[in-house]
């Protein structure tokens, strides 16, 4: 009995010593920093690095959908919405130009136009920026892009227009703090000019699935 008894406990004693030792080795493959243990075919130490990531939310794309810019048309950065530099938000983000891109939404104020910047060396990450064009929304009243804002880079239903004695009309403020007084408001949008109502004096090219602005004079 005292024979078995010893021999068990140096078996305990070489079973706990090759748990020690076990717990002391790295893992082949390492660990990973999601606390996964990672392994490799040939039973070779691996290196486990992190795959870089790119942050989001600002920053993660140049001036994306709902993402900030300071003031400025022509001269602007891409900030913060919540820092004290942020003056307008974007609410529609395109490649290519205005002219053959997609028309920005009524509510835009005005276009970022966006060069091309494909920088020699990347250090910080944001990687090649394609020409494009941003419609901002401004955080603060005014709001240009409004029905009768008198601005925005569309002319939209609820808009004042003045005649620019070259056979064209041009926006302005429907209250009269515009530099030019409203001649003329647009009050429908349609696909012919035959649809406009009677009292129409005006036919204002507008764009879209609705072409047409029926204007009356004011």
């Amino acid at each position: 009995m005292r024979e078995r008894s010893g021999v068990g406990v140096v078996r305990g004693v070489l079973v706990l010593l090759g748990v020690l030792l076990t717990g002391c080795q790295s893992p082949s493959g390492g660990v990973a920093e999601d606390g996964r243990l990672g392994g490799s075919a040939t039973g070779g130490t691996t290196a486990v690095s992190p795959a870089p990531t790119r942050p989001s939310g600002y920053g993660a794309v140049f001036l994306a959908v709902g993402e900030c810019s300071s003031f400025g048309t022509t001269s602007f950065t891409e900030v913060p919405c919540t820092g004290e530099r942020a003056a307008a938000r974007v609410v529609a983000r395109h490649d290519g130009t205005v002219r053959d891109g997609p028309r920005c939404p009524e509510a835009t104020d005005f276009v970022l136009h966006i060069s091309e910047q494909r920088p020699a060396s990347d250090e910080d990450g944001d990687g090649a920026v394609p020409q494009g064009y941003a419609c901002m929304r401004n955080l603060q009243p005014p709001h240009p892009g409004d029905p009768g804002g008198g601005g925005g880079p569309r002319t939209i239903v609820g808009d004042c227009v003045y005649g620019s004695g070259d056979g064209q009309v041009r926006e302005t403020a429907c209250d009269g703090t515009g530099r030019r007084e409203p001649q003329y408001k647009v009050v429908r949008a349609v696909t012919e000019r035959a649809d406009c109502p009677g009292p129409t004096a005006l036919y204002v090219r507008l764009g879209g699935k609705r072409p047409v602005g029926c204007a009356r004079p004011l």
